[in-house]
């Protein structure tokens, strides 16, 4: 017994001791975490990605660097990318600007050149965190038109000083992953449960188990008031849902704001 408790203990001493880290050979799409400056009201942010896919394992890599006013930050989307595994969903964030112009943040699992996905090897430290801030033609067509996935916005009920403090959030944690690594957590660290973290330093919101079953999140929103409840769950559903608008399109030639404008055709228009 003794054996077997010592052997236990060394396992959990080399698992807890692993460290996580920045110079690995990663693959194409999480290759680079978004680094900025800020000055005033202006921030420039680098490593925005803006590829140009044609199919999964083809694509232009194409990195940039971008300039913002957060006097001109105007809405906060949560966007939901579901890939046939029912209520296990990848969350992501775009930030409205009021110029129209949307920029797209996602906390993913960063891969190294030779991984692929697996859910179990998030369990066990297998990936480290990695944010990706990049234009919706980008990072929403990639998942609407190359992989296939079911993308839904949803427009949250939110100050604009909450929306500026959240952007400045994810900035600042794309600077701390920039020096120090952390690994991805299926269950405690991830897509989903960093949100809410990055909110909880806003604002009090109720802790729930939604944040683990992030297929539930609208009905979370609906409950928390936080998309508009005059319409159902349902429906917003059905309204949130973006694909019917561009999976006529198979490449991205158009731009940017043309393809965000389509992506909302069937929200409800804003006052």
């Amino acid at each position: 017994m003794a054996v077997y408790l010592i052997c236990f203990g060394v396992g959990l001493g080399w698992y807890f001791g692993m460290d996580a880290k920045n110079d690995r050979i990663w693959h194409d799409e999480v290759a680079r975490i978004i680094q900025y400056e800020k000055q005033g009201d202006m921030v420039t942010l680098h490593n925005v990605r803006n590829f140009r896919w044609y199919d999964k394992d083809k694509y232009d890599v194409n990195w940039e660097t971008r300039q913002y006013n957060l006097q001109e930050l105007e809405t906060f989307e949560l966007i939901i990318s579901d890939w046939g595994l029912d209520k296990i969903v990848h969350t992501m964030a775009s930030f409205v600007f009021k110029n129209s112009e949307k920029l797209s943040f996602s906390i993913e699992i960063r891969k190294e050149s030779h991984e692929s996905f697996s859910a179990i090897g998030g369990f066990f430290r297998q990936f480290e965190l990695g944010l990706v801030v990049g234009d919706e033609k980008d990072l929403i067509y990639s998942r609407t038109n190359v992989r296939g996935e079911d993308m839904y916005i949803y427009p949250v009920n939110l100050p604009k000083e909450s929306v500026r403090e959240l952007f400045l959030l994810y900035l600042q944690k794309g600077e701390s992953l920039n020096h120090e690594a952390r690994w991805h957590n299926t269950l405690i660290s991830n897509c989903t449960t960093l949100i809410f973290d990055m909110m909880g330093e806003i604002e009090r919101i109720p802790v729930d188990y939604r944040a683990l079953l992030a297929g539930l999140l609208p009905e979370y929103l609906h409950d928390e008031r936080a998309i508009d409840t005059s319409y159902t769950v349902d429906m917003w559903r059905a309204m949130a849902r973006a694909n019917p608008y561009v999976e006529h399109l198979n490449k991205t030639d158009m731009e940017s704001r043309e393809f965000s404008r389509l992506i909302r055709q069937g929200l409800p228009k804003s006052d």
